[in-house]
């Protein structure tokens, strides 16, 4: 295991000794310096872990130092070594960016300790640094991968909201289509990047847990509330909380949020603090919410107050000119993740795959990839390995006789519109499947038909 690195600054050689062997005893490496010069020199030619600060150096400034220390690297933890008479200094000192302080003469044993919770500050503060880098990469709009036209004008659309004040963002799409990833890119492309972005979905929580979930409770506020919690509306303050399947809340709990978004206040679970927050909401469902709100099932006034922003991501039935392109792309990935060499599709598995309806869209396509690779030993990916309901034949043996007489085309249209919508039950999305529509083409025929006014 690689020993940390522990710098002392102070241009006392005699405590220099002293802490070099002190720390050397409890497991580090330690280099020292006696001058701000020779500490700056040390900083550039070794890998510093911490450093050991003392405010009085013959050539700089204790705080000038500070932020020449801070300026080769941020993440570097600085305790500070004073005299118990200059506490006032070490105080500043933490003020300006310095992790901890400790008085002359040095307690070794507290010294050692305080290092060691420095250290581990730092460790956690750089890993939450690399993850972040790591998911700014993964969620971005260049890595939502559509050409056709729709999902041009979804991306087009996501990228002005992500760069505006908007608060609240409504996603809107059947399963599958990818509205978390759409999230996430919505909130590592935006001025909130760098502050925490928290996911729950509605339909895994009962109302009562959802509740404590999002808004945190205070301690005794039910039996097991044995500690206060900070609900996710306060761990995610400066960033996003994403709330997945909102059609799907329970009434109680969307009062509480509509309040929130309202007023931007909030209390936990038993609490009677107001609590003040900045977050943006990104809500997503594959439920529609109009119809859920005719059916009393959505509280309108929260409906209307997400609908500020809405972006509809369009299944993949209508946008069959991204399917291969999607397939290509996963290809390439499950290729990397499974080691293996598919040079491509073989022509007749394109056919089957752009014919498909893709009722489970993007993540059935994904999945479907997914399988392919690991059970393909050849150079394509051919037929064979296609689920059967994908090589199913269309058949449609349906055959409509025209009247003698003739027969109004629009009236046709205008029965079937009304037999799909009552099949459905009203839902339009449903409606809109079972007519092989976009849900806006149904809407205009509705509209046209007097069916929505």
């Amino acid at each position: 295991m690689v020993k940390q690195t522990v710098l002392i600054v102070d241009d006392d050689k005699i405590i220099c000794r002293t802490l070099k062997y002190q720390l050397e005893k409890g497991g580090y490496k330690a280099v020292s310096a006696n001058s701000g010069e020779e500490c700056l020199y040390h900083l550039k030619q070794n890998d510093i872990s911490l450093v050991l600060l003392d405010m009085k150096l013959p050539d700089r400034d204790g705080m000038q130092m500070l932020e020449q220390i801070r300026q080769v690297n941020s993440f570097l933890p600085i305790m500070i070594v004073t005299a118990y008479g200059s506490i006032e200094s070490a105080v500043a000192a933490m003020k300006a960016g310095a992790t901890d302080y400790i008085t002359k003469p040095i307690n070794f044993e507290a010294m050692m300790m305080k290092i060691e919770k420095a250290l581990e500050a730092r460790n956690y503060k750089k890993e939450i640094a690399r993850i972040r880098a790591e998911e700014e990469g993964k969620y971005s709009f260049s890595r939502i991968v559509g050409r056709s036209q729709s999902i041009r004008q979804v991306l087009s659309l996501s990228e002005r909201v992500a760069q505006s004040d908007a608060s609240t963002i409504l996603i809107q799409g059947e399963s599958g289509t990818g509205k978390d990833l759409l999230a996430r890119a919505i909130h590592y492309e935006s001025s909130r990047r760098n502050k925490p972005f928290m996911e729950i979905t509605c339909t895994a929580l009962p109302a009562t847990l959802l509740e404590s979930e999002l808004f945190g409770y205070e301690k005794g506020a039910f039996t097991d509330a044995k500690a206060r919690k900070e609900g996710l509306l306060e761990l995610a303050d400066g960033g996003t909380v994403f709330l997945n399947e909102i059609g799907h809340m329970e009434i109680a709990v969307q009062a509480k949020l509509l309040s929130v978004l309202e007023y931007r206040t909030f209390r936990r679970v038993g609490g009677t603090e107001e609590i003040n927050i900045d977050v943006r909401v990104i809500a997503a469902t594959n439920r529609d919410l109009k119809t859920a709100v005719d059916e009393a099932a959505f509280r309108d006034d929260l409906y209307y107050r997400l609908h500020v922003l809405p972006i509809t991501i369009p299944p993949l039935r209508e946008r069959r000119e991204d399917i291969m392109l999607l397939a290509h792309f996963f290809l390439e990935q499950f290729n990397k993740e499974f080691r293996k060499e598919i040079d491509g599709i073989s022509e007749a598995t394109q056919e089957y795959l752009t014919n498909y309806d893709w009722p489970g869209n993007v993540r059935e396509l994904k999945n479907m990839v997914e399988r392919a690779v690991i059970l393909e030993n050849e150079r394509v990916i051919t037929p064979a390995l296609l689920p059967p309901e994908i090589r199913k034949p269309k058949v449609d043996d349906t055959v409509y006789k025209l009247p003698k007489d003739g027969i109004s085309l629009e009236a046709v249209e205008k029965q079937l519109i009304k037999q799909a919508l009552d099949m459905a039950g009203w839902n339009q999305s449903k409606a809109a499947q079972l007519l092989r529509l976009g849900r806006g083409a149904l809407q205009y025929r509705m509209k046209k038909y007097g069916f929505l006014t």
